[in-house]
C-alpha cells in the first residue's frame, strides 16, 4: 500500500514550497494543522518519482526534504509532561507554516499581477507611452524587467529584516497612489525619488505590494516616469508634465478604484 494516499502528478514546481502548497490545497488541509507525517511521506514521493524520471531537482528541495523529517521527528519524540506544564514546547510545525502563508501571500499577488494585465498589455504596450515617454528629459528607459527585478531585491531583504505588527497598514492601491502623489507633490520636480527607497519604506510586504502596484498604475496613466542614470543603476521616478492634469480628473481614480474591488 503506497505511503501516500495523493497521487502526485509530476508538474512543474517553481520550489519546495510551492509544491508543498499545492499538496496542502488540494487535501484542503487546514494549514495551521499540517499532519506532517503524510505531508512529509508524500514530499519524498514526488521527489522519489522525480529522480526515476531522471528530473534534477534543486538542492532546496533536499534542504526541505531534510527540514520537514526533522520536524516530524520532534513530532513523535515523548514530551514529559511536568516538563511540559513547567516551560511548553513551541509547535515545531510553525515556522513552517509562516513561511507558507508568506509565500502564499506573494504568489496571490503575483497572480493579481496576471489577472489585471498591467505588466504586459495596459501597461507598456500602450502606444501611447513611448509618444509620452519621448517628450520628457533623455534618460535610459526602464523596463517592466528592470522594475519586477528591482521589486523582487528589495522582497528579498525584507525578509531578513524584522517583521512589526503595524496598526491599520493594510492599504488599498488606491490609497497607495494617493500617498504617492501627495510624496511626490512634495519633492522638488528636480529631485526624482528613488524607487527602492520608495519600496523600503513601506513597513510591511503588504504595503511593499501595494505600493508596487500604484507605481504601475501612475505609469499607466501617465503621470510618472521611470527613469535611470546608468545601466543597472538606481531606477527613479518623478513627476510628469500631465501629472496635474491625470490626478484633476476625477474620471481616471474612480476608474482605479474600481479596477480593485
Amino acid at each position: 500500500m503506497s505511503s501516500s494516499p495523493l497521487n502526485v502528478q509530476l508538474e512543474h514546481y517553481e520550489g519546495p514550497l510551492d509544491l508543498l502548497l499545492d499538496l496542502i490545497r488540494k487535501q484542503q488541509i487546514n494549514i495551521y494543522d499540517i499532519p506532517i507525517a503524510r505531508i512529509t511521506a508524500q514530499y519524498l514521493d514526488y521527489m522519489q518519482r522525480a529522480a526515476a524520471l531522471d528530473i534534477e531537482l534543486g538542492a532546496e528541495f533536499v534542504y526541505m526534504a531534510a527540514t520537514l523529517i526533522h520536524i516530524k521527528s520532534r513530532t513523535l519524540l515523548p514530551r514529559d509532561p511536568e516538563l511540559e506544564r513547567l516551560s511548553p514546547e513551541e509547535d515545531p510545525r510553525r515556522e513552517l507554516v509562516e513561511r507558507l502563508l508568506e509565500y502564499e501571500r506573494f504568489k496571490s499577488a503575483a497572480e493579481m499581477l496576471q489577472q489585471k494585465r498591467l505588466i504586459e498589455e495596459n501597461v507598456w504596450s500602450n502606444p501611447q507611452i513611448q509618444a509620452f515617454l519621448d517628450e520628457e528629459e533623455p534618460g535610459l528607459a526602464v523596463t517592466l524587467f528592470d522594475l519586477v527585478k528591482t521589486f523582487q531585491t528589495v522582497l528579498d531583504r525584507a525578509r531578513n529584516r524584522p517583521v512589526y505588527a503595524v496598526e491599520g497598514e493594510d492599504v488599498s492601491v488606491p490609497e497607495m497612489m494617493l500617498r504617492l502623489k501627495d510624496l511626490l507633490e512634495q519633492t522638488p520636480q528636480a529631485r526624482p525619488l528613488s524607487v527602492v527607497e520608495l519600496f523600503e519604506r513601506q513597513a510591511t510586504r503588504r504595503a511593499m505590494v501595494a505600493m508596487f502596484l500604484a507605481v504601475l498604475e501612475l505609469v499607466k496613466m501617465q503621470a510618472v516616469i521611470l527613469t535611470q542614470k546608468d545601466s543597472f543603476g538606481d531606477i527613479l521616478i518623478k513627476r510628469s508634465r500631465r501629472f496635474a492634469e491625470v490626478f484633476a480628473s476625477a474620471e481616471a481614480m474612480e476608474a482605479i478604484q474600481k479596477g480593485y474591488h
